[in-house]
């Protein structure tokens, strides 16, 4: 369930309460980590691939350390998704949540300063450590500032809420720097392991960022819960957690400077005169690269497929985006519907090896067209769940079928959305120019996670106008703002809901998203038949 994706996954973003949401679009964050680094790493492996041939066991720590550095990168994505939960149980608006959703889009903005950190570096420091020490110093001092300022960032009463404009611009920053960060550790896996060796990195990427995600998001939510802490954890109830969120930020901070420092000193990269591979490993100039991008984009199937993917989503953008937050605000335990992401993991291995049976031919959207109404129907499944969610809560909480039910309803939306997902990619792989591979895959994926980014938050932004309230209690009082609900409230009465803006959103993606599949779906089929010239860049024969 994209339970809370403000998430994600989160590319991935996320991205991504089931912090599945984020997970996911984190997942799909991460699809294009690695590809526009992948004519380098043939270029600096081809000499000396004849000369000498490396075992796992001699790069084991070459390994182990790219795995470090991608957990340390899941560790702030983790954190920021967990942030709207947190807000949620302190009763801020959809607004405020529509504002933090911001902290989820540098993953898929990278591509814009990619280019900057390939081609900027200084030589006698290394290509790679030039732009990865260097952000992982600020992560570890952004999240030491954040151990002390945190907890009053996110205090509220009955005067005034959390401080969310600057926890957004504090956590984007994480995110844009995690994001950097990436894009240099992406690089140097690929240079740091043999040619035969090369395609662990992508199974570092992958393993390292879901574990530290997992770490700073599930771990974390469940481990600062007094309710959960006091259910498993413990013998005699305490009012707090085991951990809490400054004690965790001042942790990690430490462990990315003690981290850092240790791999900026021990550490070296190829020496790259030794090798004579400097000018292969050279990247194209920065107006070379950022031309070649739009030139791909001005391509007639290119720029219809991506206006295709920038609104392919919106149908989905309620369920996704508003759903898990709507669920805390029920009274569901935020630490619960993360800890439902545990079981979905074995399901989130399994999805993508068993579609990619089906999308290995040459139509592979027509998965994603077959796919589409069914994650819309789940959809609105997801607005009944929040509806029959009020009336199944206990005096000691939910009940196990209730969870069962949860975990259900997320299972079905797994094959769904991972249907989708492994269709596009399938498709992007199809079409992509082999000249320029890399960036025109990484291009496609950054489109396709905007594509679910934005309505995200327009979605998150539109609830609260949407709402219609009225004040019980008080005679000529309204609920329309803060400041009359407060009026309300002064004089005696009380602010109920007359209608949800959630459910009105519900039922308008529904709406959007069974057009967009009738009228745009049959028109994103039928790229499929365009010849494979139609896809080349002119300037890249």
């Amino acid at each position: 369930m994209e339970l809370h994706e403000s998430v994600t996954h989160k590319n991935g973003r996320q991205r991504k309460p089931v912090l599945p949401a984020d997970n996911m679009r984190h997942q799909e964050d991460k699809s294009s980590d690695m590809d526009t680094e992948e004519e380098e790493t043939l270029l600096w492996t081809e000499e000396n691939h004849s000369k000498v041939r490396k075992g796992i066991k001699e790069e084991l720590g070459s390994v182990l350390l790219l795995l470090f550095l991608y957990v340390l990168q899941g560790i702030p994505l983790g954190l920021a998704g967990s942030i709207p939960l947190i807000m949620q149980s302190k009763n801020v608006s959809y607004k405020d949540q529509a504002y933090f959703s911001f902290v989820f889009w540098p993953f898929s903005l990278k591509l814009l300063w990619a280019p900057l950190v390939d081609a900027i570096y200084f030589q006698q420091f290394g290509r790679r450590k030039s732009w990865m020490v260097p952000t992982q110093y600020l992560l570890g001092i952004f999240m030491l500032y954040l151990s002390v300022t945190v907890d009053s960032l996110l205090e509220s009463d009955e005067h005034k809420g959390p401080d969310v404009i600057t926890l957004t611009a504090v956590f984007f920053m994480l995110a844009f720097l995690a994001a950097t960060q990436d894009i240099a550790v992406d690089g140097w896996a690929l240079t740091m392991l043999s040619r035969e060796n090369v395609g662990y990195a992508s199974t570092c990427n992958s393993v390292g960022q879901t574990a530290g995600y997992f770490l700073g998001n599930v771990l974390f939510l469940a481990l600062e819960s007094a309710d959960f802490c006091n259910k498993y954890l413990r013998f005699e109830p305490q009012e707090k957690g085991i951990v809490t969120l400054s004690d965790f930020l001042f942790f990690w901070g430490i462990v990315f400077l003690v981290s850092t420092t240790l791999v900026a000193i021990l550490k070296k990269e190829n020496n790259q005169k030794d090798l004579k591979k400097k000018k292969r490993e050279e990247t194209q100039g920065v107006m070379e690269t950022y031309k070649l991008l739009f030139s791909i984009v001005k391509m007639p199937t290119v720029f219809t497929f991506c206006g295709l993917l920038l609104t392919a989503k919106i149908g989905f953008s309620a369920a996704d985006a508003v759903t898990g937050l709507k669920l805390v605000e029920a009274g569901v335990p935020k630490a619960q519907l993360a800890l439902l992401a545990v079981p979905m993991v074995p399901l989130q291995i399994l999805l993508p090896l068993i579609i990619s049976k089906y999308t290995a031919g040459p139509k592979p959207l027509d998965i994603f067209y077959k796919a589409f109404p069914f994650r819309l129907l789940i959809g609105l499944g997801y607005a009944l769940l929040v509806w029959w969610t009020p009336s199944v809560k206990q005096e000691e909480g939910y009940p196990v079928y209730y969870y069962a039910v949860v975990l259900l309803s997320y299972a079905f939306h797994q094959v769904a959305l991972y249907s989708m997902y492994v269709a596009t990619m399938a498709f992007h792989a199809k079409v992509s120019d082999p000249v320029i591979g890399g960036t025109y895959m990484t291009l496609l994926n950054t489109v396709t996670n905007l594509g679910g980014n934005w309505p995200s938050t327009l979605a998150l932004w539109l609830v609260d106008p949407l709402t219609s309230k009225e004040c019980q209690g008080a005679a000529s009082q309204t609920c329309g703002s803060p400041e009359e609900a407060g009026l309300c409230v002064k004089e005696g009465g009380t602010c109920v809901t007359v209608l949800d803006g959630y459910y009105v959103e519900s039922v308008v993606c529904v709406v959007i998203g069974l057009t967009w599949w009738l009228l745009l779906g049959k028109r994103l089929r039928r790229l499929q038949e365009e010849s494979p010239q139609a896809w080349h860049c002119k300037s890249s024969k």
